[in-house]
């Protein structure tokens, strides 16, 4: 009997991910930030990842689909059937859009680790766009004229009695990657990016074609209200203030006042009551409702883990049913 099974990740640029003056280009709407990939490829990933391309909607996707053959509970075939994709770079100048085809890296995937009862196999994918990217770097030939590499690297093992388990475990430090587990849902995502580590380092071998991979820092997924609520937030009417917060920087404190509601667009942050830490969040989260909703007061402390970026904005633009609904699902304290 074969066991067939698909992990995948998807690979976009956020809103206010890339710094210096290579932003310029984003700024001047000659490039352009990418619209957060969806919920879900169910049913079918293959096709799921194919519109989206077709869409310019990512730029560069890893689908890690693979197989093993069962006769009478033993494994005794097993193999790849995925591999990755990368989009096009469009540049918006002059009489129109001008599309510059991207350099995709042959795929990675080791010899497939056969066990007992399962089999785990490894893929990495990636590449390039087709843009030049002339900078300076940190190492020689100090100067690079082909735009840095971006990769993201998947696990899958499938058991012999057909359930199998995805992950992500490495990544480029840039941009932004998602991912889909076997059931074709959004499963996690990459809790940090890393422009300037990326453009200045990720060249040569210091990628998985070379001699390095860089570990994911993998954080859980934000809820669809708290997407809908990001999207209103930084799409909306009255553009948010952007902030910048330290590792180990305190952005609320437990019992003070406010009427800011945020957005981490950016890094890991940790939520504590009393000095008790109650959990983590990642991008995409959207949080200090409840002093908006309760009279001003902070309720918890929000802590940064990782250097983050944040947007803040005025917690009356928003509507009131739904950050009630998102309160419900914050009273961390009290679950505790």
């Amino acid at each position: 009997m074969r066991r067939e099974a698909v992990v995948t990740s998807i690979s976009w640029i956020p809103s206010e991910a890339i710094t210096g003056l290579a932003k310029l280009p984003f700024g001047s709407k000659m490039a352009h930030y990418d619209v957060p990939p969806p919920d879900s490829l169910a049913p079918d990933v293959s096709a799921s990842l194919e519109s989206l391309l077709a869409e310019d909607r990512f730029r560069f996707a890893n689908e890690l689909r693979a197989w093993i053959e069962v006769e009478d509970g033993r494994i005794i075939d097993c193999g790849y059937t995925g591999g990755g994709c990368i989009g096009a770079t469009t540049i918006r100048f002059g009489a129109g859009p001008v599309t510059v085809a991207a350099v995709a890296l042959p795929d990675v995937q080791q010899p497939p680790e056969v066990g007992e009862e399962s089999v785990r196999f490894a893929q990495t994918a990636g590449g390039r766009t087709g843009v030049p990217a002339p900078r300076t770097v940190h190492r020689k030939p100090f100067i690079q004229y082909h735009a840095p590499i971006a990769w993201a690297s998947l696990e899958l093992t499938i058991h012999v009695d057909g359930h199998a388990e995805g992950k992500l475990v490495g990544a480029s430090p840039f941009p932004r990657h998602w991912v889909y587990g076997t059931d074709g849902e959004l499963l996690a995502k990459t809790g940090l990016v890393d422009f300037k580590e990326w453009y200045k380092n990720a060249f040569g071998d210091h990628t998985p074609w070379g001699d390095l991979d860089s570990p994911a820092l993998v954080t859980a997924v934000e809820s669809a209200l708290e997407r809908e609520l990001s999207t209103s937030i930084m799409r909306g009417g009255a553009k948010p203030k952007i902030r910048k917060v330290a590792e180990g920087d305190v952005l609320i404190e437990q019992g003070s006042q406010g009427d800011e509601l945020f957005v981490l667009l950016d890094g890991v942050l940790s939520v504590l009551h009393d000095g008790q830490e109650l959990g983590l969040m990642g991008p995409g989260s959207v949080f200090g409702e409840r002093a908006v909703l309760e009279g001003g007061t902070r309720t918890v402390t929000v802590q940064a883990v990782t250097k983050c970026k944040i947007a803040a904005a005025s917690g009356d633009a928003i509507d009131r049913d739904a950050l009630a609904r998102l309160s419900e699902g914050h009273r961390r304290e009290e679950a505790k």
